[in-house]
């Protein structure tokens, strides 16, 4: 039996040996200390589920959930607890499979496959960093010209320089880099509380939008939109992100140490989106219960809805908490995207780079079309960008969720930590939903 046979025989039944992890700087770098209290040791564990949350309200969230309330009230308030708890169910998957099989997401597609179809995976996990990339670098330059004056183009450019901040992030620490992180989402969450509180929404139809209607089915502008919200929500980047700084916690090795490690990496990343659905949920609410309400659907774009928010609420100071909420999320997901970049090279090349490089690569790609939109169209052209880059987003998604559901419900890759039948039932229906919806929208764009 040669040595490809006995790898593919082997009791985890990988086709190949796990290789050198991904972040390999960072770790098992926090550690946890066995003889401590149960709440310190969850203590440990919470950070990573908020760097994941980071993705789901990042600026091509924005604009799709503003586009989404302007034009159809608090109708898609159900897509975005829809795809809320889709994201819950599939990142505990991510965290079950980092801490049963000791692989990222990236890094067990390039064991498990074929290297042909591990190559196609790897191209398509880039195309989506590269489309989050683009509402990044949008995102953020809107929010410096909103706050700073700064045009649009320059402050396109200036995303570039943001490597520094990643690295000073990266030399102080793991732990400093997610308190970073949760300062930020704090700073996101007072602002849209205050907006929301100046708005005074109509909270019966929030109520109503939380149910479920076939309009979102029928209306192809309207599942547009909701495909939209999904594919901001569900990011294919924050499936490679969660599966590889999970393993940045010291959990040991023994089933025990992991089953716990396991449910500690699963509250953090049910809380932490509990409280993104919530500043998700607020962007739409404001939209609905300020530009639907007014007649004014037709709101897509960020500097317009910054525009409209002081005359519409009587207050100077919400198009300013709207900036700064708006550029702290680009900062944000600066960082995540950053370190998802690296996982996905790493895992499925096994491509060491500097974290400059590799930001900077990333951030080239993105700004190219960001800079000749701008130049080209303008400030029009930026919400058509970001809504189109989260659409790219939701037709990725699949090619991240399935092989996330095969590894995770296969005992010879899992061993004691397989997924049960049941979990592995909702995770191929969300799958299923998701691909159908996808095949929906293609099937009205393509007969106009």
């Amino acid at each position: 039996m040669d040595q490809v046979e006995q790898v593919l025989n082997s009791p985890m039944g990988w086709r190949r040996e796990r290789g050198e992890p991904s972040l390999m700087d960072v770790f098992r770098t926090v550690k946890l200390t066995p003889s401590s209290s149960m709440f310190r040791r969850a203590l440990a564990f919470i950070g990573p589920g908020y760097l994941v949350s980071v993705g789901y309200m990042d600026p091509g969230n924005w604009a799709t959930s503003i586009a989404g309330g302007a034009q159809f009230g608090y109708t898609l308030l159900f897509v975005a607890l829809l795809s809320n708890i889709m994201a819950i169910i599939l990142q505990s998957l991510c965290a079950r499979l980092a801490i049963g099989s000791g692989r990222d997401l990236a890094q067990a597609c390039r064991d498990a496959f074929p290297r042909q179809v591990s190559f196609v995976l790897w191209l398509f996990a880039e195309v989506a960093i590269i489309a989050t990339d683009i509402a990044e670098v949008v995102g953020t330059a809107i929010g410096l010209n909103l706050l700073f004056g700064i045009p649009l183009e320059i402050g396109v450019v200036i995303t570039a320089f943001d490597v520094v901040l990643i690295l000073g992030l990266q030399k102080l620490g793991f732990r400093w880099m997610e308190a970073f992180i949760i300062s930020l989402l704090a700073v996101i969450f007072l602002c849209f509380f205050f907006q929301i509180a100046m708005a005074d929404p109509d909270w019966n139809g929030v109520i109503r939008g939380l149910a479920p209607t076939v309009d979102i089915v029928r209306n192809p502008k309207m599942l547009y939109l909701a495909l939209g919200i999904i594919g901001a929500t569900v990011m294919p980047h924050n499936l490679y992100l969660h599966s590889g700084i999970v393993q940045t916690r010291d959990y040991g090795d023994s089933l025990p140490e992991k089953r716990e490690a396991l449910r500690f990496a699963t509250w953090d990343s049910t809380v932490a989106l509990m409280f993104a659905l919530l500043v998700n949920a607020s962007i739409l609410i404001l939209a609905a219960a300020t530009f639907y309400k007014t007649g004014r659907t037709n709101v897509a774009e960020l500097g317009d809805a910054h525009a409209m928010l002081a005359p519409l609420l009587g207050s100077l100071l919400a198009p300013k908490l709207f900036a700064i909420s708006l550029l702290c999320c680009g900062l944000n997901s600066t960082v995540t995207a950053t370190l998802a970049g690296q996982i996905v090279m790493e895992g499925f090349l096994n491509i060491r780079l500097p974290a400059w490089a590799r930001r900077l690569a990333t951030r080239m790609v993105a700004i190219v079309p960001a800079v000749a939109v701008t130049i080209y169209y303008g400030s029009t052209g930026t919400g058509i960008l970001l809504i189109l880059s989260q659409v790219v987003l939701a037709f990725q998604l699949p090619f991240a969720i399935v092989p996330l559901v095969m590894f995770t419900r296969d005992r010879a890759k899992m061993g004691n930590l397989v997924s049960p039948g049941w979990l592995t039932a909702i995770a191929a229906v969300i799958a299923a939903v998701i691909i159908a919806l996808n095949m929906k929208l293609l099937w009205d764009l393509g007969v106009g």
